[in-house]
């Protein structure tokens, strides 16, 4: 099970601030998480989400409270019950 949180993102999720996701038994890396969020949870504008295989520039990432650049970005190996925050950077002003 894993907890999604989208930080100043939920227009782009139906205004879901959170998501929990069972994703079986099997690992899953954060590259794999982010094309699954992609193709299931996402309503709209995916570019405001997404950039190639990754999040677009603009959105940080926390894996339990850590920033994902200390843990190998898209190549991370979540584990069970990890916390993940997708926070957008990006406002109007």
């Amino acid at each position: 099970m894993y907890h999604a949180t989208s930080g100043g993102l939920e227009l782009l999720f139906e205004n879901q601030k959170h998501l929990e996701l069972d994703l079986g038994d099997s690992a899953m890396t954060m590259g794999q998480l982010i094309d699954h969020i992609k193709r299931n949870h996402l309503k709209e504008k995916e570019e405001m989400f997404v950039s190639g295989a990754s999040v677009r520039p603009g959105i940080i990432v926390l894996v339990n409270d850590t920033d994902w650049e200390l843990l190998e970005t898209t190549n991370y190996k979540l584990e069970d019950k990890d916390s993940v925050a997708f926070i957008s950077t990006l406002h109007g002003g």
